[in-house]
């Protein structure tokens, strides 16, 4: 599939054979099957970590925030919600900048100016001044997409899987991470201390890529890179013409909704009776979910050995049954932490699995197709978030519950249908 024309770009357009694999070089990194620097691989994985970090700071902080700023519970989730929005127009407008732009510049760029949002975002003096700089963040921490289709482009085909998985590992690592030293810096200094050290932490992450990650140097064929614009519309394009990533993409927002009705809306029941915990302890259970980390690195060892439709399945299971320890929460911790393990790891293999297999669906198209894809994470993670919070000021933890377990349902049964309908656009193997 990765050398059927979209007809938009990298196509055939009326060029042939030859105009497509010219165009296909403009995008592709300066040496096909090198492996990329040693360091590049773990660096880019603690970058992407603390850049999807930021989108999570906010979870263990809502309660605070909602009082802060004079927010009901029903509310709360507009907090989670604005940033996922603005995500999701990062991922349109920004990601697809991935197949046109050299990397080393776009990726440092995005993420100085990253620092300068957190910046603005813990300094903000309201409610209005909050919501419109977490937007800004939402936007500009697509960077960490650009980094996963940079990893998948500067890697050989064998080890793709590998690659893809550590830097989605460094992914999982941060947003459990951001949880929990979210938590702590809130208990030690506050809430704005929270942001304002992020901006630190990427404003360096930003100095060292630039000295580490590989230019891209001009090529032949640069004259016939597309425009802006066409690489824009061109996302839509490959989604539309290609029934693999649809349906990946729709089981990737069923997911996340799952990932976000869990996480956006857990702070609420551990911050009030019986347990009333500390942000510190609150942030600490996304330690419970480490396990996503390693399933990370497991589902891309998995899918290099072409068991992309064993793992979907087993995480999609894994996932439904999660929430029956998570709805548990008001009665045991212990059945919280053994819920979040099972749905982080659940979440991240499937996750994994769906990246490693669109990107092959057209290579040159690496950072439009990833980032399309991830439209359909950032609308799950926004649906579960403001979904979450209306159940639990409707309802509360039950209807959180159920809610989540719906989300995961949902998804099982979507993949279930698609997988025995052989849906043209992958084989047997890859469903």
């Amino acid at each position: 599939m990765a050398t059927q024309c979209s007809g938009v770009v990298g196509g055939c357009g009326g060029r042939g054979e030859a105009g497509g694999r010219e165009a296909a070089a403009s995008v592709s990194p300066p040496a096909p099957g090198a492996s990329p620097p040693a360091r590049l691989i773990p660096l880019l994985a603690l970058a992407c970590g603390s850049s999807v970090a930021t989108v999570y700071f906010s979870q263990p902080l809502l309660v605070t925030l909602g009082e802060r700023f004079a927010l009901g519970s029903g509310l709360l989730g507009a907090i989670v919600t604005v940033t996922q929005l603005g995500y999701a127009m990062g991922l349109l407008l920004l990601v697809p900048l991935g197949d046109l732009l050299d990397h080393r510049r776009l990726v440092t760029g995005q993420l100085g100016l990253l620092a300068l949002a957190l910046l603005a975002a813990g300094l903000a003096p309201g409610a209005v001044a909050l919501l419109g700089a977490l937007a800004v963040v939402g936007l500009l921490a697509v960077v960490a997409q650009t980094m996963v289709a940079a990893a998948a482009a500067l890697t050989p085909p064998a080890r793709r899987g590998r690659a893809v998985g550590t830097v989605t590992g460094g992914i999982v690592t941060g947003i459990l991470l951001a949880r929990a030293a979210a938590g702590l810096l809130a208990d030690l200094a506050g809430w704005r201390a929270v942001y304002l050290v992020s901006a630190g932490v990427t404003a360096v992450l930003a100095v060292l890529l630039r000295r580490v990650l590989p230019a891209r140097p001009p090529s032949a064929g640069a004259r016939d890179v597309p425009s802006y614009g066409r690489l824009v519309v061109s996302t839509v394009t490959l989604f539309t013409r290609h029934p693999l990533l649809r349906i990946r993409g729709a089981l990737a927002l069923l997911v996340f909704a799952s990932f976000s009705t869990l996480w956006s809306g857990v702070a609420q029941p551990l911050s009030g009776p019986p347990w009333s915990l500390s942000h510190t302890a609150i942030g600490a259970f996304g330690l419970a979910g480490a396990a996503g980390a390693v399933a990370a690195g497991v589902a891309g060892r998995w899918n290099d050995r072409g068991y992309a439709q064993r793992t979907t399945g087993a995480g999609l299971v894994l996932l439904a049954l999660s929430w029956l320890p998570i709805a548990l929460t008001g009665r045991s911790l212990w059945a919280l932490a053994v819920g979040a393990v099972l749905l982080d790891f659940a979440v991240q293999a499937v996750h994994v699995t769906n990246q490693t297999l669109i990107h092959a669906v057209r290579p040159d198209a690496g950072s439009r197709i990833i980032g399309g894809y991830m439209v359909f994470y950032s609308a799950g993670s926004s649906l579960g978030a403001f979904g979450s919070s209306l159940a639990y000021a409707a309802a509360g933890w039950p209807a959180v519950s159920a809610l989540g377990a719906s989300f995961s349902l949902a998804a099982l049964l979507l993949w279930a249908t698609t997988r025995r309908s052989g849906v043209p656009g992958g084989g047997p193997g890859v469903w």
